[in-house]
């Protein structure tokens, strides 16, 4: 079995991941689940959400929806206390350069868009559905470049690679931790919409007790202030259906792409 928690794995929150692991980890094992003793911190995420031995991993809403809840189940979905949070949703901040002096997402019509991914709910979906009325069912942005992170994104937009983002709050707040200068390049022009937080998940390959196992663990965690962490919530898989439903809102007034 592997455990991995890549989406919030920044180098400085290194050894903040390592102890949220280690607390579940010994909690496993108390009810005689072998655990491994560490993260599994390489191979490419599709492969490791795919894992038929993955026992704890995160992965964004987005994809969850569309491909992985086929072979993956929602365990809980975290808690988190940093702005933008409400609960166990989450949403994006819209950031632009600091000294751009524009001040609303209108404004950026015709300029150049960053996303770390296509498959991303926080940098593509939630981003797609704040454009949508804007755009009257025509191209909102000249191009739009895809990073392959927020952090990247970030990076674009202070580097004039482009000139707006749609960044994770989560990821925001760790990011004015860890890379306070590059945060501190940007400003926050507007914010999207809340959806469910990036869920906790396990492979529906392992035995029903041992998934329950991996619940009652999360359960009983303690917060981690360092994450931003401050416990999980049981939603229904079905919570998760609210990125389709996003996705379909921005459909149905003609804008099926960011673009």
């Amino acid at each position: 079995m592997i455990a991995a928690l890549p989406m919030y794995d920044f180098p400085w929150a290194g050894a903040a991941t390592d102890r949220l692991w280690a607390s579940l980890r010994d909690s496993l094992r108390a009810q005689g689940i072998a655990a491994p003793e560490r993260l599994t911190r390489d191979g490419e995420l599709h492969v490791i959400w795919a894992d038929d031995g993955l026992l704890l991993g995160q992965t964004c809403g987005y994809p969850f929806w569309t491909t992985l809840r086929r072979n993956a189940e929602i365990l809980a979905t975290p808690i988190y206390g940093f702005a933008g949070c409400e609960g166990p949703n989450h949403r994006s901040f819209l950031i632009a350069r600091h000294d751009d002096a524009r001040a609303t997402l209108a404004e950026f019509r015709g300029d150049r868009a960053a996303l770390n991914g296509f498959d991303s709910n926080s940098g593509m979906n939630l981003f797609r559905a704040a454009v949508a009325p804007l755009a009257g069912g025509k191209p909102f942005f000249a191009d739009v470049i895809e990073t392959g992170s927020h952090a990247q994104s970030v990076a674009a937009v202070v580097e004039g690679r482009a000139d707006i983002a749609a960044i994770d709050c989560v990821t925001h707040a760790l990011l004015a931790r860890g890379a306070a200068r590059l945060v501190a390049a940007t400003k926050i022009i507007g914010e999207t919409q809340a959806s469910p937080a990036l869920p906790f998940i396990a492979s529906r390959a392992l035995a029903p007790e041992i998934r329950a196992a991996v619940r009652r663990a999360l359960c009983g965690l303690a917060p981690i202030p360092e994450l931003g962490l401050a416990g999980v919530a049981f939603l229904p898989e079905t919570a998760y259906g609210r990125v389709a439903e996003i996705e379909r809102e921005a459909a149905s007034v003609g804008y099926p792409e960011l673009r």
